[in-house]
């Protein structure tokens, strides 16, 4: 019987890259640890099966696999394992960013990359918030697939703004599009406006309504996770919510947000006159989306992480060792 070796017992990398021992070390776990049989691995972490049986064989060459499944150093498999049950979600990825307190951007944007480089196969219709500076990590660091794996990337939320911070919303789309060889859709119109007419108004635009249109088509979404507190990014943008508002959804009860929907601390929407203003996917069409992807990290998003996934509102979950061990304590 396979089971984790001591922490002492390193295998050979075969010069492979962490996020590549990561996939591999996962794989081979599933397989020979928990039974799971390649198809239903295939469909659980978005890959072929062909690529499955490849992994697996690659795992038994390099060492990982031998009598037990080794986790290389900076692989948590045990830890991914922990919140993928105590949550319910589809996947896990922890990365360690010791000594990154003050800046975990490059960590995580790093392991989105990869995470989006491995699963990314044919097919997908990917929904992306627009202002998140993690993404945008996340984006600048994915490699260039060498033939077509998404066939859609569309905008969830709406991506004008301010014209100096606009671009970087708007890259963020056209460089996914370009790495991924999807044809992009833009959302013309602001995520925040000034009120539900106007919101209404713009939803029945026809350029407006033929991205919104794809939303119930969207086979992944990729978002952010966001605190009370705006980013800088989102702060320049023009979207941000004003100070009265804040402290109106904190006296709802909100902690957080995924593409402007705010929800309380077990996970539940919070109805408030600034969610009737937001031209953005709705808490319903993002939760029918099959792959939801977060990537969040950082002591300040705790309360806001957490939430999220106890409402389901990301079943895919990329962040930090820190974050992780506490979600899991």
């Amino acid at each position: 019987m396979l089971e984790p070796a001591a922490a002492s017992r390193q295998p050979p990398s075969g010069g492979l890259p962490l996020d590549e021992m990561r996939l591999l070390t996962k794989v081979a776990r599933m397989y020979h640890e928990k039974g799971i049989r390649q198809p239903q691995i295939a469909g659980q972490l978005g890959l072929s099966q062909a690529r499955v049986s490849r992994l697996l064989k690659q795992a038994v060459e390099i060492g990982i696999v031998r009598t037990v499944v080794t986790m290389p150093t900076g692989v948590h498999a045990d830890l991914e394992d922990e919140l993928q049950g105590r949550y319910g979600l589809r996947d896990a990825t922890v990365v360690d960013t010791a000594g990154l307190e003050d800046d975990l951007l490059p960590a995580l944007g790093s392991a989105a990359a990869a995470y989006l480089d491995v699963s990314l196969t044919r097919g997908h219709v990917v929904g992306i918030s627009s202002w998140s500076e993690t993404l945008l990590s996340a984006v600048d660091r994915m490699p260039r697939k060498s033939l077509p794996v998404v066939d859609r990337v569309v905008q969830i939320v709406g991506g004008l703004g301010d014209p100096a911070v606009q671009m970087q919303a708007t890259r963020l789309t056209a460089r996914f599009a370009e790495l991924t060889g999807a044809m992009p859709l833009y959302l013309p119109a602001p995520g925040l406006v000034g009120s539900p007419a106007v919101r209404k108004a713009m939803l029945n635009d026809p350029s407006v309504n033929e991205v919104t249109a794809t939303w119930g088509q969207l086979t992944d979404a990729l978002v952010g996770i966001g605190s009370l507190e705006p980013s800088p990014l989102l702060a320049r943008s023009g979207n941000a919510i004003a100070v009265d508002e804040q402290e109106e959804l904190r006296r709802l009860g909100a902690v957080g947000d995924v593409c402007f929907r705010f929800f309380d601390e077990n996970g539940s929407l919070v109805p408030s006159k600034f969610d009737r203003r937001v031209i953005g996917i709705t808490a319903e069409q993002l939760l029918a989306v099959p792959r939801r992807i977060g990537v969040a990290g950082g002591e300040r998003k705790y309360s806001a992480i957490r939430a999220s996934l106890l409402g389901g509102w990301v079943n895919v979950l990329i962040t930090d060792l820190a974050m992780a061990q506490k979600l899991a304590e």
